[in-house]
């Protein structure tokens, strides 16, 4: 992991700060317009849908088994209320994939779109 510093509309990796965290479980929060399309994504094998995104079951499972995938990876990019309410509805998936059940709320299905 390093710091960064945003520079003239850019963001610059600080020397010298570079550190490992140990970690049994890493969350990647990637965003903005989608997903960046790149050898990581090729190499976990997930599908994409017909946008680009990645596939998603409706509990946020992608075509991975134990890969979950909410907010602008798998919608696109939204607002950020859209992403809140789908961490909670695809952590209510991971609850449910790794205990056999969950008793979490899931606010929205990963289907659900603003009303026009």
């Amino acid at each position: 992991m390093h710091e960064v510093s945003f520079v003239d509309g850019k963001f610059e990796k600080i020397e010298g700060s570079e550190r490992e965290l140990p970690a049994d479980l890493v969350f990647l929060a990637l965003g903005f317009v989608g997903p960046e399309k790149g050898s990581w994504l090729e190499e976990l094998g997930v599908a994409l849908d017909e946008r680009g995104n990645l596939k998603r079951d409706d509990d946020y499972m992608s075509s991975v088994p134990g890969v979950f995938v909410a907010g602008d990876m798998g919608r696109g990019q939204s607002l950020i209320v859209w992403a809140i309410a789908e961490g909670r509805a695809c952590a209510a998936g991971v609850d449910g994939y790794l205990m056999g059940s969950t008793s979490l709320p899931s606010p929205i299905p990963p289907t659900a779109r603003p009303l026009a």
